[in-house]
């Protein structure tokens, strides 16, 4: 009776698993983008990976392969919203998302940051970097450092050990 019981169980998990994965493929064709269809890609796999586990202990009835199929539920775990955020991110990036689905868009502000800093960055190297033509001229060094170089430390620039505000 007791075994009859398990493999019931063992059975719903694994029809439970099935229903979820079916949900996530008529999400993965019927949402509109890209982060809706990673919600459900990604909701459904774990929670019927950690059905399909259980079944799996359940009809083994065995400690041994429960210890075994435990590290696969936490890798999976903590690897799947890890790779769901990365293509998250891509994916808005790219605009290959629906703009009015966001409700909170907390990645823009911090690109826009980035983006910022980057463009700071890069007019600071191109302005300290000697042009091709003076180096064509045969120019010193020291008269291009001379000329182009401010007399103090740019105000515009973090120091360097100076935390930035």
């Amino acid at each position: 009776m007791y075994d009859a019981v398990l493999d019931l169980l063992a059975a719903i998990c694994v029809f439970l698993a099935a229903v979820l994965s079916v949900a996530a493929g008529v999400g993965l064709l019927r949402f509109p983008d890209a982060l809706s269809r990673l919600h459900a890609a990604t909701k459904p796999q774990i929670f019927g990976l950690l059905l399909v586990i259980t079944a799996i202990a359940l009809e083994d009835r065995s400690v041994a392969t429960l210890l075994a199929l435990v590290p696969v539920f936490v890798f999976q775990s903590l690897t799947a919203p890890v790779a769901a955020h990365m293509v998250g991110r891509a994916a808005y990036r790219t605009g290959q998302l629906e703009a009015s689905t966001l409700v909170v868009d907390e990645l823009g502000p911090a690109i826009d940051r980035m983006e910022a800093s980057a463009g700071q960055q890069t007019s600071t190297q191109t302005s300290t970097q000697p042009s091709a033509q003076a180096q064509e001229n045969g120019e010193p060094d020291s008269e291009r450092r001379s000329e182009s170089a401010p007399d103090g430390p740019d105000p515009q620039q973090p120091q360097a050990g100076v935390p930035s505000s």
